[in-house]
């Protein structure tokens, strides 16, 4: 631009329009003989054989010469009259080729040429802009429609099990625009035989369940079978237009189940907190989807509280198999996971009957399976123990390992047509009443990301306590190496509750693998705010050992998921029955009182 400037700067000038009365010192309509007379004077000054000046000689040519012919050769004054100069037509002339109908146009194919410019020209833009407007405010910026978390925001509840989740992530308004075909008829009735178990219709009134299941919606019926048709692995039984379908659905359905997952953590009791069950319910169902496992492989089965689901995700497993491999006392998934490899290849081929490939195929899964440890603290930024009303902040180190060494990696998902990233959530709950206190998503695949985070983290965290350069500087060097090591850092705050000893849950949930979760308990003491405001207060022997309000400790192994089991676990009686339990036992912690005080004291 600079250069383009400069030139047209330096080459423009000025169009001089050729007057040639002028030139000669003339009034218009002058004689012949005045004009031989001015041309006469103005040679003696500028002709070349009188004035040796090179300017001279180029005036002479260019003006006084063809001002005098302009004014007394017949052609060249013709050419001066009609085109303003002696040698004819001047300058540069544009114009637009058009076809000829568009220049000779008559009333009729004027009209008609009309309209065609309107629509042409205005109208099929204007109506590409709405449409286009249209669509885009339609969907959120992680492209999900509003209509969808209007949806998922009304039928969310509390208490949400993970086979009733199912029936909220269906009624997602992308898969209610999928078409019903009349061909869809007959594929979906055969469809529905194939997945009947798993829809959990009551075998006693079959007929009305049946009767009852088909008056739905027609696209909620469509959805609800293809995502079963996904969960049972019976994908190869339906048409190559419903193949189609599925493979839409599942397109969209990890933004779908994201989407779910932030309505179950959405605020909803006074202190903010989101609601547990419906979001370990939506990740249960992740997991189920992206490895093709139902459902209700996740029933207590063989003295396994997880059921098979962890065990039907590797290749060549079935039940059949998972029952074998029970007789040697291998019932939980993390068993297997634990075992050397000499013993796990004696299991997998003697017992399990599997060969020297396919127990191959198990070990190269079992190593690209994630490992969580999570490394977690509470505390309140520069005083000592937590009173009621304090901002908590807490520091969640969550680390992962691999038998492959990779930290970042895609899930091993043969039944899931597309790539899936792995994505963990961490949260901070309450299970006895419910309540997710912190939420947060976490990602292994970019490294940069999580360094230049957990820097910045780190950074206004020492600099805030008052932390000098040094400290500063090492604290942050010590981030980035457990970062590059395979860990990420998780930081939130939230504001103390009442006075009480609270019992937390932290878990880790991968929505990509079944098994891989990760669960810590984390005790919190709150303590009553003096009145003068001071951070001490009276501690008896007995409770020194809460002193700092903070303990962790991670539960056994057996015990992992006891506090957030599916639905599949225990019966609706002995649910209620433990649920009252809960409340009764969390009632008398939170009031101080009770068998739970002397517990604390005893402690």
């Amino acid at each position: 631009m600079v250069m383009l400037i400069y030139y047209i700067k330096n080459t423009s000038h000025e169009v001089k329009v050729f007057e040639p009365f002028s030139i000669l010192g003339l009034e218009p309509g002058a004689s012949d003989s005045e004009v031989k007379k001015a041309y006469r004077r103005l040679s003696i000054q500028y002709h070349p054989d009188k004035n040796p000046d090179p300017e001279a000689h180029d005036y002479f040519v260019e003006y006084i010469s063809k001002a005098y012919q302009a004014l007394t050769d017949p052609v060249s004054r013709e050419n001066f009259e009609k085109y303003g100069h002696p040698d004819g037509r001047q300058g540069l002339q544009m114009g637009i080729a058009l076809p000829p109908f568009l220049l000779n146009i008559d009333g009729a194919s004027g009209g008609i040429l009309l309209l065609g410019i309107v629509g042409v020209c205005i109208l099929l833009p204007l109506m590409l802009a709405v449409i286009y407007l249209s669509r885009s405010a339609k969907y959120t910026g992680n492209y999900v429609m509003h209509q969808t978390l209007s949806a998922y925001y009304y039928f969310m509840k509390p208490s949400l099990a993970p086979s009733k989740v199912l029936d909220v992530f269906i009624k997602a308004a992308e898969f209610m625009e999928i078409p019903v075909r009349r061909s869809d008829g007959e594929p979906l009735q055969k469809l529905f035989v194939l997945v009947r178990s798993e829809l959990n219709l009551d075998l006693k009134n079959i007929r009305q369940e049946q009767a009852k299941f088909w008056k739905q919606h027609p696209a909620v019926v469509k959805a609800e079978l293809l995502i079963q048709a996904q969960l049972t692995r019976e994908s190869a039984a339906l048409t190559p237009a419903l193949f189609r379908d599925l493979r839409h659905m599942l397109e969209v359905s990890p933004r779908l189940l994201e989407e779910l997952m932030k309505m179950a953590l959405v605020p909803r009791t006074a202190q903010g907190h989101g609601w547990l069950r419906p979001a370990i319910g939506v990740i249960e169902l992740s997991q189920n989807i992206i490895q093709a496992v139902p459902l209700s492989a996740r029933k207590i089965a063989g003295g396994s509280s997880e059921g098979v689901a962890p065990f039907l995700q590797l290749p060549h497993f079935n039940e059949a198999i998972v029952k074998k491999i029970a007789r040697k006392k291998v019932r939980m998934f993390q068993d297997l996971r634990d075992m050397t490899l000499e013993d796990r290849f004696e299991l997998l081929t003697q017992v399990a009957g599997l060969s020297t490939a396919e127990t191959k195929d198990v070990e190269m899964v079992l190593e690209m399976m994630p490992s969580l440890t999570i490394d977690i603290t509470c505390e309140t930024e520069g005083e000592e123990g937590i009173q009621e009303g304090d901002i908590v902040t807490i520091h969640a180190w969550i680390t992962l390992k691999r038998g492959s060494g990779l930290v970042a990696a895609l899930a091993h998902a043969p039944y899931f047509p597309f790539h899936k990233e792995e994505n963990f959530w961490l949260l901070l709950a309450d299970s006895v009443s419910n309540d997710v206190w912190i939420s947060q998503k976490v990602s292994f695949m970019d490294e940069n990301v999580a360094i230049a985070a957990a820097s910045k983290a780190i950074q206004e965290l020492k600099e805030g306590s008052g932390a000098s350069l040094k400290e500063t500087n090492a604290a942050v060097r010590e981030a980035i190496g457990r970062v590059k090591s395979g860990s990420r850092l998780v930081m939130g705050k939230f504001q103390a509750p009442a006075e009480a000893n609270y019992n937390l849950n932290a878990f880790c949930l991968c929505d990509s693998w079944i098994g891989c979760d990760k669960k810590t308990n984390l005790k919190i003491r709150i303590l009553k705010r003096s009145r003068a405001g001071t951070r001490t207060a009276p501690l008896s022997e007995e409770g020194a050992a809460m002193e700092e309000g903070i303990e962790e400790e991670k539960e056994e192994e057996e015990d992992e998921y006891d506090d957030y089991e599916s639905e599949y676990s225990e019966d609706e009686d002995e649910k209620d029955s433990k649920r009252n339990r809960a409340v009764a036992n969390g009632a008398v912690d939170h009031n101080g009182n009770g068998s739970s005080s002397e517990i604390t004291d005893n402690e």
